[in-house]
Formats: C-alpha cells, structure tokens, sequence
C-alpha cells in the first residue's frame, strides 16, 4: 500500500490524521474509514473502499495508491468530489 504524497482527507479524517494513517501502515481494522483508489479496471475515475477490504484477500495482496482517506462513506464521496473538481480545474479532466 502506498499513498500519494498530497493526501485528500475528510474534514473528520483531517482530525485523526495520524492515527488513521498508523492503523493503515500496521494493518490495524478501523471501522468507519474509508480509503480511495485509482481504478484498477473499468472506466472509473476512482474507487472507495472500506479499509478493511485492504486488510482481506485480494487487495491485501495488490499494491494499492491511495488517494484520499474519509471517516464515513459520505464524507468519502465528498473527498471524490474535491478531487474530481481539482482534476477537472487543472485540465486532466474533460
């Protein structure tokens, strides 16, 4: 698992930054957290998982690029938002 080095975060992520991002890199189950990815297939723009997914098979086993760290799924769609709109601000988007 790696992330980006300019995280998106959710307001509430934002707020347990370093305990999130510890329970991450030691594998540790967080209820409530959700990370988002870049799509490993498909025509997506970005994926959401709960980050216990990360912790089971197959994706514990995929080297996964996390984008963006939310506490609850609503506050994950938001995060894809932000980052949809500053993709689409800097051109990489049409």
């Amino acid at each position: 698992m790696r992330m980006v080095e300019d995280l998106y975060l959710g307001d509430k992520a934002q707020q347990r930054r370093f305990d999130i991002l510890q329970g991450l890199r030691e594998g540790k189950l967080q209820p409530e957290v959700y990370v988002i990815t870049p799509p490993v297939y498909g025509n997506n723009l970005l994926e959401i998982y709960p980050s216990a997914e990360l912790l089971a098979p197959p994706l514990c086993d995929q080297d996964r690029l996390i984008v963006g760290i939310a506490v609850t799924y609503w506050e994950a769609l938001e995060v894809v938002r932000r980052i949809v709109d500053d993709r689409v601000k800097r051109g990489e988007l049409c």
